[in-house]
């Protein structure tokens, strides 16, 4: 019995790291087939077939067919992996958190966003033309709209972060600054601006931090005051 005990854990882990495993495998193949050949075209077999998992395994994975196998791209491409950690315990949230000046905390997470941006572009432009085609498709446009509700809702931790510092303008209440950042890091915008415009990623990254600290922050931090 205590043999027994001692592998439950050991066992737990492995489950977990080839649940992981297999999720990150469905993810990258269907994220490929959906750039490659748009959402409507990609079948839920071949995207098993490119996994190399049964397609009852990929209907396991992501419960509720193919919006939820979307669903699935979506969250471990902006993540960057599988892992089931909350974003706010990633490594690069907690920089931010540690970060002590407000300005800096906003260009770090400014370099966070482009990051993330640069990997959800393709598979955010994918979903929306899939929905823009098909607005009949009610899982589909219930997907744009989970994320668009996730993005707004993820907005709020650094809007409240920075007001529980009160770093945050004082005529500026903290759901008015989640809306301000929800905007400010659409993904259209970083498209705009990169492909449109022409600019290079690291300008876009710069705008976005020089205008989040502007938009945001109190006139009594250094990167205001230096401006006036």
């Amino acid at each position: 019995m205590t043999e027994q005990k001692k592998r439950r854990p050991y066992s737990s882990t492995l489950r977990q790291e080839q649940a992981q495993a297999t999720r990150q495998k469905i993810a990258t193949a269907a994220r490929e087939l959906m750039i490659s050949k748009g959402y409507a075209d990609t079948t839920m077999a071949e995207v098993a077939r490119e996994a190399g998992v049964a397609v009852q395994t990929l209907y396991t994975s992501s419960p509720g067919g193919k919006p939820a196998l979307a669903k699935l791209v979506y969250d471990i491409t902006l993540a960057g992996d599988a892992q089931p950690l909350p974003q706010s315990d990633r490594p690069e949230v907690q920089a931010i958190i540690d970060e002590p000046d407000p300005a800096r905390k906003l260009a770090l997470y400014a370099a966070m966003a482009t990051a993330i941006l640069r990997r959800v572009k393709p598979v955010h432009r994918v979903l929306r033309a899939a929905a823009a085609a098909s607005p009949t498709d009610a899982g589909l446009q219930d997907l744009l709209a989970d994320i668009e509700r996730e993005r707004l809702t993820g907005s709020r931790g650094p809007a409240e972060h920075l007001h529980g510092l009160g770093a945050l303008r004082p005529d500026l209440p903290p759901a008015r600054a989640a809306e301000q950042i929800y905007v400010l890091t659409s993904t259209e915008n970083f498209e705009k601006l990169t492909e449109v415009c022409g600019w290079s990623e690291a300008e876009y990254e710069e705008w976005l931090a020089s205008i989040l600290a502007a938009a945001l922050l109190g006139p009594l931090h250094p990167e205001q005051a230096g401006e006036q």
